[in-house]
């Protein structure tokens, strides 16, 4: 964990624990469901395997977190003393939707956004059986230029390689694009009229796409006046 503080005052206490770098995204990834290695690995994409083994080894001794291994099927859960971080993420995020400014240009990450966009589907407004939406960001290269999540009404998956399934319909944007969508700067239709967002495919799925992926979390939050 951190250094110490030298004070006795519980922020100062509970800092030592939390504030190292990327342990309070661990503990969102488990407050958001995530509870085997690779899912957490999803949810924070830039952090290294090892790093993220040591946090999950500091958050365990810490009484953060609890590790239950079921053979070879290994899972962290949140303790009681983890959950209770629950309203400190949630205060955060609002805080930092409202106060912590823009995205810089290098924050606009497709791994991350595919992976929060895919765990908040509404399975009860998506079509029966299988829906394939084929995301397309022509302005990347390679690697992250392409995803496609699998949609059914009880489960969701995104991955960067054709699954070879159908397409139900394709959304071509910008990462920065749907982002802004996703977060609550701009709404799916304002971006659509705007030609930063162009759905193809079946009319019924072109309507009914933005039902399927509705403004949560970040989107949700009161933005602050404009001063002057």
């Amino acid at each position: 964990m951190g250094a110490s503080y030298g004070q006795f005052c519980p922020v100062a206490k509970a800092m030592e624990l939390l504030d190292e770098r990327w342990t309070m995204l661990v503990v969102r990834e488990l407050l958001f469901g995530s509870t085997r290695f690779n899912e957490i690995r999803r949810g924070v994409p830039r952090m290294s395997p090892a790093l993220l083994s040591t946090r999950l080894t500091h958050l365990t001794k810490a009484g953060i977190v609890e590790r239950r291994a079921h053979g070879r099927d290994v899972e962290y859960v949140l303790t009681p003393a983890g959950r209770e971080l629950e309203p400190v993420v949630e205060a955060l995020g609002v805080w930092g939707v409202r106060w912590a400014g823009k995205p810089a240009d290098g924050d606009y990450d497709p791994k991350l956004l595919m992976w929060d966009m895919h765990r908040n589907v509404d399975h009860t407004a998506v079509p029966p059986g299988r829906t394939v939406v084929h995301f397309r960001f022509p302005e990347r290269r390679g690697a992250g230029s392409a995803w496609w999540m699998t949609i059914t009404p009880d489960d969701a998956d995104v991955c960067d390689y054709d699954p070879g399934h159908d397409v139900g319909v394709t959304v071509t944007t910008a990462v920065r694009t749907l982002t802004d969508v996703w977060m609550g700067e701009i709404t799916w239709a304002a971006a659509q009229r705007s030609g930063l967002l162009e759905p193809s495919g079946p009319a019924a799925l072109r309507r009914a796409l933005p039902r399927w992926f509705p403004p949560t979390g970040a989107a949700l939050v009161p933005r602050p006046a404009a001063v002057g």
